[in-house]
């Protein structure tokens, strides 16, 4: 069963799709995420258009759970709070829950 055409296209397709997503991703946090923004000016990451290559990759920062405690709750959220229709959130093991926030787009 073939659910995309993307599924069966050439790699360099492929390359030029995760290209982009990963540009747009980096703009997202950029321009919407203060934690994210300062970790990749830190990374020397100042707009999408640094990521020229999927080997910039490697230069982007992990978000590790740490992060979630750090700026919880929702210092990490991409989109306005109102657009969100799912919350996940843990037990908080180490003192304090995580939370992770899902939109329609995302479900």
């Amino acid at each position: 069963m073939i659910l995309d055409e993307i599924e069966r296209a050439p790699r360099e397709r492929l390359e030029e799709l995760q290209l982009a997503r990963l540009r747009e991703t980096v703009a997202r946090l950029l321009g919407a995420v203060a934690a994210s923004r300062d970790r990749l000016r830190a990374a020397g990451i100042e707009s999408a258009d640094d990521i020229r290559s999927l080997d910039d990759l490697s230069r982007v920062p992990f978000t590790v759970k740490a992060d979630l405690r750090d700026h919880y709750p929702f210092g990490l959220l991409a989109v306005p709070r109102e657009r969100l229709v799912r919350i996940h959130a843990s037990s908080g093991t180490r003192g304090k829950p995580t939370v992770v926030g899902y939109t329609t787009a995302d479900l």
